[in-house]
């Protein structure tokens, strides 16, 4: 009987071993394979901002916490609001804060920090996206920060009935995918090519519903021209002097944003 349990042991303790070097086996694939993606070079022809520029986004990694005086709306709607990459609404929130007090029902998107879209991701927001529409009895305001905004866009195309508007903020949703200083973190976090997301879209494409792109010449993450777009891209953009991480707490932004929102398109 001793003998029995003794092979069984080790039986098990060969087979958590095997799995266990299998594990290690996958996740130094894993590793190796994120690494080439970090490596990739930038295509020919492809600007990204000047280095000037992305040192300037520095003194914004310090979270602001103001929340600017703002007027009563005209047009009090339910509004979802979507952080860029990397982010959590918490970042977010003066804009969040700005937009409630102005007398908006105000929505975070519930997946914590944006680390990449997926097609689970995109599910579980147009759930929710109908949800909110349906309780409120109207269709939802989408305000997406940079990533951000590039799912406000593909929720919009999948689901337009829920969807009152898109309001996109320093969104690369123009051109080349890789103008922009980031698409490299962005495919080591992923694990995905910033040109192949795992999911059927075509971001540059306008959803069916007013569609308006808040841009800034001072952006030094995202090109200009790839978060302003073209006409046939959307509907209006707005340029506005901000850094790339000031499109989610500078006041002129949350005044921009209100100023949209109340517009009747």
């Amino acid at each position: 009987m001793f003998g029995d349990f003794h092979h069984a042991a080790l039986a098990a303790g060969n087979g958590v071993l095997k799995q266990a070097g299998r594990q290690g086996l996958r996740l130094r694939g894993e590793v190796i394979r994120r690494a080439v993606l970090a490596r990739q070079a930038q295509p020919a022809g492809v600007e990204t901002p000047s280095l000037r520029l992305l040192l300037a986004e520095l003194p914004s990694l310090r979270r602001s916490t103001r929340v600017p005086a703002v007027a009563r709306c005209a047009n009090p709607q339910p509004v979802m609001i979507l952080p860029g990459f990397g982010s959590h609404p918490r970042r977010m929130r003066p804009m969040a804060q700005a937009l409630a007090a102005a007398g908006h029902d105000v929505h975070e998107w519930g997946l914590g920090f944006n680390l990449g879209p997926t097609e689970a991701n995109f599910a579980f927001l147009m759930r929710r996206v109908g949800a909110i529409a349906r309780a409120s009895g109207r269709p939802v305001a989408l305000v997406g920060w940079s990533l951000g905004g590039l799912f406000a866009r593909e929720i919009a195309h999948r689901q337009p009935d829920s969807v009152a508007r898109v309001i996109t903020m320093g969104t690369p949703f123009s051109g080349d995918p890789h103008a922009n200083n980031a698409w490299r973190a962005y495919q080591v976090i992923t694990g995905h090519a910033v040109d192949a997301p795992p999911i059927d879209c075509d971001f540059a494409a306008k959803p069916p519903v007013p569609t308006i792109a808040l841009w800034s010449p001072r952006d030094g993450v995202i090109h200009p021209r790839a978060a302003c777009g073209w006409p046939g891209e959307r509907d209006r953009a707005v340029a506005l002097r901000c850094s790339h991480l000031g499109f989610a707490s500078h006041a002129t932004v949350i005044a921009e944003v209100l100023r949209q929102l109340d517009i009747e398109d």
